[in-house]
């Protein structure tokens, strides 16, 4: 295990309007604000979405993921975090419980969501940290990779 510790940084409040592309306004968001470490909130409504439910199959790699796709609008609960990759670009990681009656889906809507009617997101800079994505071989995922990371 590692980790490493940082301090509240700025805190955006975000309303996302119905339409709006979920990931990629959260991702601008940060970007615009020289956001490279936060953690993320979501509640609201989303539509159009694809959400990764989970590997097909855990050992092999590179990961088959399974997809679920709605393009009815639905709640969403989530959190995620961001950490800038090799690039340098704020990256969204989010988990969210996606639901509609008595119906719910539960994981990474990475594959595409649109607010719907009203998104509020709640963005907590994490500062002083040295962490980012780095791209993993064995997953092909862009995965967490703390720089001055402590070990236990």
């Amino acid at each position: 295990m590692e980790y490493d510790v940082g301090s509240a940084g700025k805190i955006i409040v975000m309303r996302l309007k119905d339409g709006d592309p979920v990931y990629a306004s959260i991702e601008r968001a940060a970007s615009a604000e020289h956001v490279a470490c936060a953690a993320v909130w979501i509640v609201g409504g989303v539509q159009n979405g694809g959400v990764v439910v989970g590997p097909k199959v855990k050992d092999i790699f590179p990961l088959q993921v399974l997809e679920e796709r709605f393009s009815d609008a639905r709640e969403i609960v989530g959190f995620g975090t961001i950490f800038t990759n090799e690039q340098g670009e704020p990256k969204l990681h989010l988990h969210a419980a996606i639901g509609k009656g008595a119906s719910a889906i539960a994981g990474c809507p990475r594959l595409g969501a649109d607010c719907w009617l009203i998104d509020e997101v709640i963005m907590l800079e994490i500062a002083g940290l040295s962490a980012s994505r780095k791209k993993d071989a064995r997953s092909g995922l862009e995965l967490l990779a703390l720089g001055k990371g402590r070990k236990l």
